[in-house]
């Protein structure tokens, strides 16, 4: 059998995905503030691009025009519509490319006012009041432990063994390591570090450099003086138990009565689990929603939040600098390629602020109940909806709804949240899972705390209310609500 070589030629089609089109998906699924992190490094590291808004018609209506042109339109002749768009603004201007045009064109700024002068801001700046001063900082665990040991008479050793004692305690105030690790490593002396770590537990926070949550608690009972010989056998003998709130077992097993461990149970419940708490460096997270839903007459309106975004623009400097004959070969080729790059930027910002902006639409149309009635009527959907109501893919939906908040009368939302499953109805509707998550925590918060809802309770109350659910599926919802079972949410008094 004879083998040979052969060209063939065929035709197909396939699907590019160009660094333009994988940085304008990137731009849909960023947060606001990953956007704004994201222009920042932008604006720096593209010379052309500047802050600010376009001010001539036709910078206006070149970007627009380059907003709607297709996928494979930027594609194919993307190098001679960025051109024809440096062409169209001031293109028979005449500029020189060297540092002397540089200077006369930062020359033609506005001036400075004579109010604005550099003694008058120095002596204003001085006037203000140093921020830098005003900003405080919480001390960490281990600085707080450090200063009182700093306070303490020890020897060298002691002073070692406490300080890698102090830095193996993790944020919530537990001993990370065991102590026979910790001498094993660091040749430390056993009693030494035993009467140190004796030493530790003495400090503030109550609790601190335990190895368990018994001996946590046991540490507060020993030093607020709260052992009075039931309280701490509780801690020490029936904690399982004390944590199922099973107060009947721990009665019978002590052979006290019920009042005494519900009085000694009281106490426990005043100490502190996690000792660190305090001390957590967890900050509070700010949400700035992407997008704004408000009632106008009638009429429920979507506006989006536009604040904190840098307004982009090609510079007119790079865009007089091309434009001119002196600027040629590699400088020409590379300030061509930065305006294309910052063409790009600014269409793909353009589109993820216009399909946000349609997808919210598409939402407050299908959830205007949710907006006029509250949260008990939200309607089931899915991504598949949106995308039609749109004419987009559902992938892109998912991106453009991930991380994106709505601000409305009713609070602040993902827009994933307004995504649900249906639920069916004994009448052969359907309503939203997150209206059944709503109606669970109402029932829990309206039971009866002496004799809690079983999970099989709550789907008797659902069907009084025309609501079909497994005990199943009440019980992953109860969970998702992060609401305990009914043996621990059982109070005895």
């Amino acid at each position: 059998m004879a083998y040979d070589l052969r060209q063939n030629f065929k035709l197909t089609q396939s699907l590019l995905m160009t660094p333009q089109l994988q940085q304008a998906i990137k731009l849909l699924q960023l947060s606001r503030m990953e956007l704004e992190q994201f222009v920042e490094a932008q604006l720096a590291e593209n010379p052309v691009l500047e802050e600010g808004q376009t001010e001539s018609v036709e910078e206006r209506v070149q970007v627009e025009r380059e907003a709607e042109r297709t996928e494979a339109q930027a594609v194919s002749d993307h190098i001679s519509s960025a051109t024809s768009m440096l062409d169209s603004v001031n293109g028979d201007t005449k500029q020189e490319v060297d540092w002397d045009s540089m200077a006369r064109y930062e020359e033609s700024a506005a001036p400075i006012p004579s109010s604005m002068t550099s003694s008058s801001s120095n002596r204003f700046d001085d006037e203000q009041p140093n921020y830098e001063n005003m900003v405080t900082r919480t001390a960490t665990l281990q600085e707080h432990l450090m200063a009182q040991i700093g306070e303490l008479e020890l020897s060298e050793d002691e002073k070692r063994v406490a300080l890698v004692l102090t830095g193996n305690i993790d944020d919530k105030g537990y001993l990370a390591t065991s102590l026979e690790e910790l001498c094993n490593q660091e040749s430390f002396d056993k009693e030494l570090a035993e009467g140190v770590l004796d030493t530790i537990q003495r400090l503030d926070p109550p609790g601190i450099g335990a190895t368990s949550l018994k001996e946590c608690l046991l540490i507060q009972l020993r030093l607020g003086k709260l052992k009075n010989g039931v309280v701490e056998k509780i801690v020490e003998n029936h904690l399982t138990d004390l944590e199922n709130r099973n107060y009947p077992a721990i009665a019978k097993a002590m052979k006290i009565p019920m009042e005494k461990v519900i009085e000694n149970v009281a106490i426990i419940a005043e100490l502190e689990p996690i000792p660190g708490r305090q001390f957590s460096t967890d900050s509070a997270q700010y949400i700035v929603p992407d997008v704004y839903v408000f009632k106008l007459g009638d009429e429920w309106v979507v506006s989006l939040n536009e604040d904190g975004l840098p307004k982009l623009r090609v510079s007119k400097f790079y865009n007089n600098m091309v434009t001119s004959k002196e600027a040629q070969g590699a400088d020409k080729n590379y300030i061509q390629e930065k305006m294309k790059s910052a063409v790009w930027l600014i269409k793909s910002i353009q589109q993820r602020q216009r399909t946000i902006f349609r997808a919210t639409e598409s939402i407050v149309a299908r959830q205007k109940d949710f907006f006029e009635l509250g949260a008990e009527h939200l309607k089931p959907m899915i991504l598949k909806d949106i995308a039609e109501d749109i004419e987009m893919h559902e992938s892109t939906i998912s991106r453009v709804t991930s991380n994106k908040y709505v601000h409305t009368p009713r609070g602040i939302f993902e827009l994933k949240y307004f995504f649900n499953s249906s639920v069916a109805k004994t009448d052969g509707d359907s309503v939203a899972s997150e209206s059944v998550k709503r109606m669970i925590s109402e029932i829990v918060k309206s039971e009866d705390q002496l004799h809690p809802h079983s999970d099989q309770r709550i789907v008797e109350l659902l069907e009084e209310r025309g609501i079909q659910l497994a005990r199943r599926t009440v019980a992953k919802y109860r969970e998702q609500l992060n609401i305990l079972p009914s043996s621990k949410r059982k109070k005895y008094c």
